[in-house]
């Protein structure tokens, strides 16, 4: 009896020995897999970072993890408003995957006065798609969102239902806001602050599994709102580089005191060294738009040297901030210009998460996970691409942009406006504020490319705008809140064949 009693024990003892040596394994190899924070600015332009250039911001959280990772120059979003990026972010699509080009429906702006129908407008993401969320969490990693989804908030399009463990999302004010779904909060509570205490709490209940945690703020968005002690600090400061107004950069502010809180979260829990925290915006800031012939008054902010700004698909427009700490891994200090896009985060977190990517779901962008962990080259093999197929206004007669489809391949980047087909040519090497047109000097550099942006929206079914009759008088019609969900078909159709001032997206 004694000697099966010892044997019993002896067996438990190996049981528990086993458990905790697969439990040890079981760590060490989440250990290896990074946490994910993604933290997304709402319209804050290319300049709008100190370390980015500005001489009146001040970003001292972001301008540390830059000091601490790598700083991109040439990073940029797949749409010059909200929702297209949003839309590519999270689908890994190009916007004629999604049929998620601009925000809200084509009756936004006035297009009756112009000589092309845009393409309808796709305003949720849709349900076919397979999240970068979705991906996550099928590797094993705990999802959570918090802040601007803008890809649809009922219930089936909410990003709960869209591979997120937890979700809250909230936009439209900086005070007095409403989430979905409704969430207590301080009556005098700013969103921002709102939005970080509900990260910082994730990470802390999450800190031992992999997470990943989305954090898109609905700061530096309009209506512009800021707490009074940040907007006081400053009132008295010099204007420099375009860049004045004091509510504004006090919303910047919190914006990176939010950076802030999440990076000393991490360092208290000392999981700063396994968690890689990027840092990016949406869009280009809005200003700049005296550079494209658009009255300066319309902006808050400027982006130059870029030009133009949210709206427009030149530089200042779609270039934007784009951060990367992962302490002990990315190498710190770094200055990388190797261009980026909104579609290629997807391939790169799955590849740094030890996840699968989808089985036949088409995704347009390429990990640029060894570019990170060993400053390996990214082989990207194909050009960038964007395809605008509508009207964004700025004033009642006055436009950021018509329809346009662009490609930057290496230094060149070319733009073709549809309704004229005319083409601009830049070498961003040389010409980085796009400045001198050289469609004209350069034939066949605009000929290759040309064919290039032909051939991809070929490849991919992007719909074009189609005819129409300019009626110089038409009233516009009342926007509805929805677009068109359904763009089965749309593409292979359409192949064949008055705004308001700084309008908010």
């Amino acid at each position: 009896m004694n000697r099966l009693r010892k044997f019993s024990v002896f067996a438990c003892l190996l049981t528990v020995g086993a458990l905790n040596i697969s439990a040890s394994r079981a760590k060490a190899a989440d250990a290896k897999r990074p946490n994910i924070i993604f933290i997304l600015a709402d319209d804050l332009g290319y300049t709008d970072v100190s370390c980015y250039g500005s001489k009146y911001y001040e970003t001292p959280n972001i301008d540390r993890m830059a000091a601490e990772g790598a700083r991109f120059t040439d990073g940029y979003t797949c749409g010059p408003n909200c929702q297209p990026t949003r839309a590519a972010l999270h689908s890994g699509q190009y916007g004629p995957r999604t049929g998620v080009y601009t925000v809200g429906n084509i009756d936004r702006f006035n297009w009756r006065q112009r000589s092309l129908r845009p393409v309808d407008n796709v305003t949720e993401l849709p349900l076919d798609k397979v999240t970068l969320a979705n991906s996550l969490k099928k590797a094993g990693y705990a999802t959570g969102m918090f802040g601007k989804w803008h890809l649809g908030e009922d219930k089936d399009h909410h990003p709960s239902a869209r591979g997120f463990d937890e979700a809250i999302a909230s936009a439209g004010k900086h005070f007095n806001f409403k989430t979905n779904p409704p969430t207590e909060h301080d009556e005098d509570a700013y969103l921002a602050d709102f939005l970080t205490d509900r990260a910082v709490d994730f990470i802390d209940r999450h800190q031992d599994e992999p997470f990943f945690l989305y954090l898109p703020h609905y700061g530096v968005h309009g209506p512009h709102e800021a707490k009074e002690e940040l907007i006081a600090k400053f009132k008295d400061k010099p204007a420099a580089g375009g860049h004045h107004d004091p509510t504004y950069a006090a919303m910047i502010a919190s914006v990176d005191e939010s950076v802030g809180r999440v990076l000393a979260k991490l360092e208290e829990l000392g999981i700063a060294e396994n968690t890689l925290v990027i840092f990016s915006s949406d869009n280009g800031g809005v200003g700049g738009y005296d550079r494209v012939g658009l009255d300066k008054k319309i902006g808050i902010t400027d982006n130059a040297p870029l030009k133009g700004g949210k709206g427009t698909l030149y530089e200042g427009g779609v270039r934007v901030p784009y951060v990367f700490r992962w302490k002990g891994t990315v190498k710190p200090g770094q200055t990388e210009s190797t261009p980026i896009n909104s579609v290629d985060l997807y391939p790169t977190l799955v590849e740094l998460a030890g996840g699968e990517l989808p089985a036949d779901y088409p995704l347009d962008g390429v990990s640029y996970a060894s570019l990170l962990k060993e400053q390996k080259p990214l082989e990207r093999g194909k050009p960038l691409f964007w395809h605008f197929p509508g009207y964004l206004g700025a004033t009642a007669d006055t436009w950021r942009t018509t329809p346009v489809s662009v490609v930057r391949d290496g230094d060149w980047k070319l733009l073709e406006y549809l309704e004229d087909g005319h083409l601009e040519l830049y070498n961003l090497r040389d010409d980085l504020s796009e400045t001198n047109n050289l469609a004209s000097a350069k034939p066949e550099q605009a000929r290759e490319l040309h064919g290039k942006l032909h051939a991809w929206r070929e490849e991919i079914d992007a719909p074009l705008p189609t005819r129409n009759t300019p009626v110089a008088d038409a009233e516009q019609p009342k926007a509805g809140k929805k677009g068109k969900k359904n763009r089965r078909g749309q593409g292979k159709r359409a192949a064949k064949q008055a705004a308001t001032a700084a309008a908010p997206e």
